[in-house]
């Protein structure tokens, strides 16, 4: 099990490095990473290189059985790189330039700062590819941080125009797949295609789709570029990125295609109490961006902050959320940070120590969680995160529904969450998945607001029911081509034979009485509300499910199901109230013969990673109270084989791991 801390020995005097060495293999630490932040330092000025005092830094931490992740240095560009090219600055949205002095302060197209950035990736690259005590790279840092993705400067207008060339061809192909007839937008020439910088009103929502899509492959480039470099240059060691979470703004399946594994960045009292269902949805996203087990790169291990200090973690969370990333599929925890910054925009960012460097409560919850994971790696190794539920997570429906959300409370990953938090109460394991992915492996496919369609899409969705899969899809979908321009079917489009139903009109719901409906299923009765978006749904081939029993759509229907094949395609035409959410997810797990997970609907989160003829459970509390269960099955503690029956206690924020008999 790698288990580390992110660690800035140029932040510390040298004299205090093989004491801080010394401390972090005490609490079982055998990974840092290094240098994501240290350009200035790397190379001072330009073309002069200065690694000794990374060397000396690697070699003491490496003397205490630590190894060294090398982060590049590229999200932090060094105030002589700026003042020679001052056009590496990003531009925002209103034309302003978006100065030195903080970090992710360059534009990711700019030809000058591709040109450097290759130069000192290049010079790390030779200079640490072979070395024995390295074993990792992490691209740059969070990419896209600040809002920095998109970037509206003159070298993005031009890269901006060169990529929608190589997409559509001919000019005539993007003015007909963006309509711009609509308002005189029409094109002539490529010169005149803009980059999408505040006008007067809003912008043509297939051209700003498009620039979503363009900005997040220009970060995808520009890491491809140091890939490139990272893998001429070095041997047996692995790269990754530090995503998000459920970061809006890059394509993440796209961003870690090429990656080793995904790593993330996870801190959950951020600004409030955690969201232990958001914690485990955005483990799950990253976890299904390749289908792979994966690192927390950054791990909150204090109280976070830059100018407002936000609440320090309970005795015990720590803990706790490491074991969450862990029986969600991570086989490496990298804490932030090792020692608290004395100085810059993050002095209140806390580390594992504090400002004075003396270890207390968060240094010892720490190294318990350590030497527990050691001895529980052996058992650990090699297990997977198996699943038969997925949800479809895609990026293009996320951009096209922030450009025109159709309603104000409607956001895409909220109402992902809303279904996904069903089956977290039910420790039900859930995969997220994109749109270009398979299918086939799992009997329940959880497709919210397919806002964009293809006849492919489509396709694909109806094998997947035909073949005995149970799809759940939601209002919005069907409504658009994937160059976010309205269809001219009846909706739901591409996916009226699959669903079974016309859509004869809708309902935007702005903040009034919600909309009661009523839901049989099985024979039983369920009351209750609906919000936000009402479709007005003619049955065709599907049953209908429930019923809208206020506004003038009282008694039409408001959810259906429509068999075809072995499967079942249920259409939700309304945002539900969580009951009624949960009765319907209730429903779908029986169609498809899915059981409730261990432990369901306690309170306690179980979570499941196994393989051949092993199977460890994690059950996790979240609450910061005392909580006793009743285990139905038998189970032995994984590292002594005592068994563990009947009745357990899990303290606050406590932790039990439980292996199968």
């Amino acid at each position: 099990m790698y288990f580390g801390a992110d660690y800035y020995p140029e932040h510390w005097p040298r004299e205090r490095w093989e004491a801080d060495a010394q401390m972090m293999q005490a609490a079982h630490i055998n990974v840092v990473r290094l240098a994501e932040f240290a350009w200035s330092k790397l190379e001072p000025t330009e073309g002069h290189y200065d690694f000794a005092w990374l060397d000396e830094a690697i070699d003491i931490l490496n003397q205490h059985g630590i190894q060294v992740i090398i982060g590049t240095p590229t999200a932090t560009p060094p105030k002589w790189l700026i003042d020679k090219y001052p056009d590496i600055l990003p531009v925002d949205a209103d034309g302003h330039v978006r100065g030195f002095g903080s970090r992710c302060h360059y534009c990711a197209t700019n030809k000058n700062y591709h040109w450097h950035s290759d130069l000192i990736v290049g010079q790390l690259a030779k200079h640490y590819g072979h070395h024995p005590g390295v074993i990792g790279w992490q691209t740059d840092n969070e990419f896209g941080c600040h809002s920095t993705t998109r970037c509206y400067c003159d070298s993005c207008r031009k890269a901006f125009r060169q990529w929608l060339q190589q997409k559509y061809g001919t000019l005539e192909a993007l003015n007909e797949a963006w309509g711009t007839v609509f308002w005189s937008q029409t094109y002539e020439t490529w010169d005149q295609v803009i980059i999408p910088r505040k006008t007067v009103a809003s912008h043509n929502p297939s051209l700003l789709l498009d620039f979503y899509r363009f900005s997040s492959d220009m970060k995808v480039e520009f890491q491809a570029r140091q890939l490139r470099i990272l893998r001429q240059h070095s041997t047996n060691q692995f790269i990754t990125h530090n995503l998000m979470g459920l970061f809006p703004e890059i394509d993440y399946y796209d961003l870690a295609k090429d990656l080793d594994f995904v790593s993330w960045d996870n801190y959950p009292r951020y600004s409030g109490a955690p969201d232990s269902t958001r914690l485990a949805l955005s483990h799950d996203l990253m976890r299904g961006i390749r289908k792979q087990n994966f690192w927390v790169m950054e791990e909150q291990s204090g109280p976070s902050g830059w100018e407002i200090v936000h609440s320090t973690p309970r005795p015990g969370e720590i803990r706790l959320w490491t074991y969450q990333a862990v029986s969600r599929g991570a086989d490496g925890i990298v804490y932030f940070r090792w020692r608290t910054c004395r100085f810059g925009t993050e002095e209140y960012w806390h580390g594992i120590i504090d400002h004075d460097g003396r270890p207390r409560r968060r240094y010892r919850e720490i190294q318990e969680t350590g030497k527990e994971l050691a001895e529980l790696w052996p058992f650990l190794d090699g297990t997977e995160v198996k699943n038969d539920v997925a949800i479809l997570y895609s990026y293009d429906q996320l951009w096209s529904l922030q450009i025109q959300p159709n309603n104000p409370s409607l956001q895409y990953t909220e109402i992902v969450k809303e279904y996904y938090k069903r089956l977290h109460e039910l420790n039900i394991g859930v995969d997220l998945v994109n749109h270009t992915d398979e299918f086939t492996d799992y009997k329940i496919l959880i497709a919210p607001l397919l806002y964009l369609m293809t006849p492919e899409l489509a396709l694909r969705l109806t094998k997947f029911v035909e073949s005995g899969g149970i799809l759940v899809t939601t209002f919005r979908s069907g409504v658009k081509n994937w160059d976010n321009v309205v269809t001219d079917k009846t909706l739901p489009g591409e996916l009226s034979e699959l669903i079974g139903v016309e859509i004869e009109e809708y309902d935007s719901i702005y903040g009034e009485t919600p909309i009661g409906i009523s839901m049989e299923l099985q024979g039983y009765k369920v009351e209750g509300t609906a919000s936000t978006w009402c479709d007005v749904i003619i049955p065709g081939t599907a049953d209908t499910l429930a019923k809208y029993t206020t506004e003038y759509y009282a008694g039409q229907t408001a959810i259906t199901q429509n068999s075809l094949g072995k499967g079942k395609a249920i259409y939700v035409g309304t945002r539900l109230d969580a009951n009624l959410t949960a009765r319907l997810m209730d429903h779908v797990l029986t169609l498809a013969g899915v059981a409730r997970g261990p432990l369901a609907e306690t309170g306690i989160e179980v979570s499941i990673r196994g393989k051949a003829g092993m199977r460890l459970l994690f059950l996790l509390n979240h609450s910061g109270k005392k909580q006793t269960v009743d285990l139905t099955q038998h189970y032995v503690d994984p590292l002594t084989d005592v068994p563990i029956t009947g009745r357990l206690e899990l303290p606050a924020y406590g932790v039990e791991v439980l292996r199968e008999v």
